[in-house]
């Protein structure tokens, strides 16, 4: 059964007669009124999603500073590892060339004795010759290297710097003993053989050891490879050869190949 109820609203003007009378059904008054609600909660959920999007989008500019900033940023990090590699590189190919033993100050020799030595250096004299003949007799690397210092090259220097690459072998210069096989703070990694009759010969700045003390070694084995180990500036083989501890210059005794 419809429900025929209906509001009458009288309005009464001031000052004014004459009324006038508005009537409205219940059923679309409740209408009028649920739409009004729908429609206010419709709003008020495009409101609460509106206003978060356009804080968001707020920031929206602010990101694509940041976004621009940070790839130029990223392209001079970019740069800057580039231009850092090409000038390891190249420092790389001057320590290859250049490399041998700095001195760290005028009152510290460049390298520590192999034995207790004399306050003077010796040169080699006919008798050194004779006991070192045919004992030292093999260049002491497998590649020819550079001589970048020799002995006593004007200072407390008893050994001949030769410049390699790194990880070239470094091999013996005659047979012998191991006599060490070890690391040294100025030396680094470095090998003693005992070749009898008071003839030892050392080589040292290795990376890394290939032999151990007490080994027998045959003329041209591997000892080790290059490295730039102990007090060094690039990669090189400092090698002595010593005659009852005085050092002898091994350039007389052996030749580059």
């Amino acid at each position: 059964m419809a429900d025929d109820r209906r509001l009458t609203v009288i309005v009464v003007p001031h000052g004014d007669l004459e009324t006038r009378t508005y009537e409205i059904s219940y059923g679309r008054l409740r209408f009028y009124l649920l739409l009004f609600i729908t429609v206010a909660v419709a709003v008020a959920l495009v409101l609460a999603l509106w206003f978060p999007i356009a804080a968001q989008a707020g920031r929206v500019p602010a990101l694509v500073r940041e976004n621009e900033r940070l790839h130029a940023e990223r392209a001079q990090v970019t740069e800057l590892a580039r231009t850092l590699a090409e000038v390891e590189a190249q420092y790389e190919r001057v320590r290859q060339l250049l490399g041998a033993d700095t001195p760290s100050g005028d009152d510290q020799p460049i390298l520590p004795p192999l034995r207790p030595r004399p306050d003077t250096a010796t040169t080699d004299t006919g008798d050194d010759a004779a006991m070192i003949d045919g004992v030292i007799q093999e260049w002491p690397l497998e590649a020819r290297g550079f001589i970048t210092r020799r002995v006593s090259d004007g200072a407390d220097h008893p050994g001949v710097d030769i410049a390699a690459s790194r990880g070239s072998l470094i091999r013996a210069a005659g047979h012998g003993v191991v006599r060490i096989a070890g690391i040294d703070d100025v030396y680094g990694y470095y090998v003693v053989i005992d070749h009898g009759g008071g003839v030892q010969s050392l080589y040292g700045h290795a990376d890394t050891l290939l032999v151990s003390a007490g080994a027998s070694v045959a003329s041209g084995q591997p000892l080790a490879r290059v490295g730039t180990s102990g007090r060094s500036s690039a990669p090189h083989l400092h090698f002595e050869v010593r005659i009852d501890g005085k050092p002898v210059d091994p350039l007389r005794f052996v030749a580059a190949p």
